[in-house]
């Protein structure tokens, strides 16, 4: 199974070496594409580096959102299995193998385990239900058979935050199977200041009311319960806040969407 692993950054130069040097050592065959949104930090060299040696390894750059550097890198892919992951992150080593292992079994859509490191790594997802599938995983680290991608359009450009929600969200809707495999670990890096958690938290409130506006009204899909218990604490009260903050924001300001 060719797998192309699929990658969108920007400013990554303190972390980049350490992913790449964590996706090389995976379950081969695989091509590493990196879309790069215009970074102005020495990524783009420290990519080229590794390029010329590892040939599996191809640079783009190309300035969109986060959905849409995605769909460019899956237009570039040759692999029939997209994985993808993002820039600060790493992969333990077994992570290919253990995506692929589920796509054997007949799964179009496989989500793995995503530990987050860092001072807000207590902080946990919001879960959203959808015919019986948490579709809240987050696209650093989940695989899709490319023609189910292909088919339901990829992610939507409207979204700001959530496209990878808004994607398993279509995707199961349109019948894709969907598994999750925790021993497929990626350990993603957390905001580093509290003004980038704050933000993270705004656009993250706003993201999930795009949802709604596209999808319906959405709160039955939600546990309050489960919410509120893992947002018990400083930070995670300050999340609901700010989350809310954004979702409200969203709302009157129309959220580019369409109910």
């Amino acid at each position: 199974m060719f797998v192309s692993i699929v990658i969108t950054v920007k400013n990554e130069a303190p972390s980049i070496s350490k992913l790449l040097d964590s996706l090389l050592t995976q379950d081969e065959p695989f091509e590493i594409i990196i879309v790069d949104a215009n970074s102005n930090d020495g990524t783009q060299e420290i990519v080229g580096g590794y390029e010329t040696v590892h040939p599996e390894i191809k640079l783009y750059v190309f300035d969109g959102s986060r959905g849409a550097s995605r769909n460019f890198g899956v237009e570039k892919a040759r692999g029939d299995v997209i994985a993808f992951i993002d820039g600060g992150c790493n992969a333990e080593k077994n992570w290919l193998k253990e995506l692929k292992n589920k796509i054997d079994e007949g799964y179009e859509i496989v989500a793995g385990k995503t530990i987050n490191v860092g001072r807000f790594s207590d902080i946990k997802r919001v879960e959203l239900t959808r015919r019986g599938y948490d579709v809240t995983f987050p696209s650093c680290n989940l695989a899709y058979k490319k023609d189910l991608f292909k088919k339901i359009g990829g992610f939507d450009l409207n979204f700001i935050t959530a496209e990878d929600v808004d994607l398993n969200f279509r995707a199961v809707d349109a019948g894709g199977k969907l598994a999750y495999n925790e021993n497929a670990v990626v350990y993603r890096e957390t905001s580093k200041s509290i003004i980038g958690f704050l933000k993270k938290a705004f656009w993250y409130g706003y993201g999930r009311k795009q949802l709604t506006m596209k999808h319906g009204k959405l709160w039955k899909s939600y546990s309050p319960k489960k919410m509120f218990q893992t947002h018990f604490s400083l930070f995670g009260i300050l999340r609901l806040v700010f989350g809310l903050l954004g979702y409200f924001t969203c709302k009157i300001t129309g959220g580019g969407l369409r109910k």
